[in-house]
């Protein structure tokens, strides 16, 4: 996998010496890197924060005493900052109140070059029970950015130094883009502890892996909600309902709390249909009128869908004349001294004189076959 990640590596080198970008003009530029803050006000970041610009001016010359100037100038009132941060490479205006009696930020800064910050290895995977790993190195989201045994420069920056403390303690600082927190650890390389390797684990190094932006949103816990309900910017907050679970809410809203505004819209389901008018006790008593059709039934709100499937089926069973599940009874039995109900005959066959005649010579010996003698 690192020799895979080299090659890559070394292929973009290639293009940016062939064509220059943004990339290799930023290698040129300097800016005052943020060492240390006094005061906590400021919402700098040692190290990753370089300041390249003030009261709209970039600044050029590495001489502090000018910078200090241009600060003590705007004692009482407010100085502008241009500030580019290493953590994807982005730049903000920073406006801080500059007190009159010491008219200071409280901050140390060295003239560096921007590109210090692409000296930079990511830890892509950590072998188990190696000197990476017993030092607590985190695959993907830790980063190698330094350490204060010296400057390291170059991608064999990293490699040369781990040669030189082979067997002794090395305290690197990196960075974890998952937390946003910068630590100081300490891990002994070795050549013996089982594996390949001094540490015990896969770097990589160039442009894939510089300082990624921080993570607007912290990192979920177990059991913890990421992003809340959505709600629209117009919409107004709404109470949490007291209602018991035993009572089934009402599909019409109370008058009390039903918009009176025409700028609203009502649902059609949810719209309360006009009370009917009163009706004289004639017209009661009368009934409907005749030709009238036959009101529909409404299911009522508190209908559960037992009932509404059960009303259905009735009611398709009436429709289709579906005969009924009980057998139907026997029909009564005959009053006594009742005269019972003639049978059925069968009809008699119609006789035939072709027939009957032939009948009638063969019983005399008259039939074509009879014979005189």
């Amino acid at each position: 996998m690192s020799t895979m990640f080299g090659a890559l590596n070394r292929f973009i080198s290639r293009l940016d010496s062939e064509s220059p970008s943004q990339s290799s003009r930023d290698r040129s530029a300097y800016g005052f890197q943020v060492l240390r803050n006094k005061n906590l006000e400021i919402p700098v970041e040692p190290w990753y924060d370089f300041i390249i610009g003030i009261n709209g001016r970039q600044v050029d010359n590495p001489d502090p005493n000018l910078f200090a100037t241009e600060v003590r100038n705007c004692a009482g009132s407010t100085v502008s900052l241009i500030l580019w941060n290493a953590k994807g490479q982005r730049t903000r205006t920073l406006s801080l109140p500059i007190p009159t009696p010491s008219p200071t930020l409280g901050i140390t800064l060295q003239w560096t070059p921007l590109s210090v910050t692409e000296d930079v290895w990511h830890v892509l995977d950590v072998i188990p029970n190696s000197p990476a790993d017993n030092a607590g190195l985190l695959p993907y989201g830790d980063y190698i950015v330094g350490t204060p045994e010296g400057n390291v420069h170059g991608e064999s920056g990293l490699g040369e130094l781990v040669e030189d403390y082979l067997s002794r303690n090395l305290r690197l600082f990196v960075y974890n883009h998952e937390y946003a927190v910068t630590r100081l650890i300490t891990l002994t390389p070795s050549r013996s502890w089982g594996g390949s390797g001094a540490l015990g684990c896969v770097l990589g190094f160039g442009a894939l892996h510089r300082l990624p932006a921080p993570m607007t949103e912290p990192v979920a816990g177990p059991g913890e909600t990421l992003f809340e309900t959505a709600r629209f910017s117009n919409e107004e907050h709404r109470p949490p309902s007291t209602q018991p679970q035993s009572q089934s809410p009402s599909l019409h809203p109370p008058p009390s709390l039903a918009p009176q505004s025409s700028e609203y819209l009502v649902p059609a389901s949810l719209a309360s249909p006009p009370p009917p008018p009163p009706q004289s006790a004639a017209v009661l008593a009368a009934g409907p009128p005749k030709g009238a059709r036959k009101p529909r039934s409404v299911a009522a709100p508190n209908m559960t869908f037992d009932d509404y499937f059960r009303e259905g089926e009735q009611k398709s069973k009436e429709e289709d004349f579906a005969p009924s599940n009980k057998a139907a009874a026997p029909p009564p039995p005959p009053p006594k001294g009742a005269k019972a109900p003639p049978q059925a005959k069968s009809p008699e066959p119609t006789p035939d004189p072709g027939r009957e005649r032939e009948e009638n010579k063969i019983e005399s010996g008259l039939g074509p076959e009879s014979v005189d003698g």
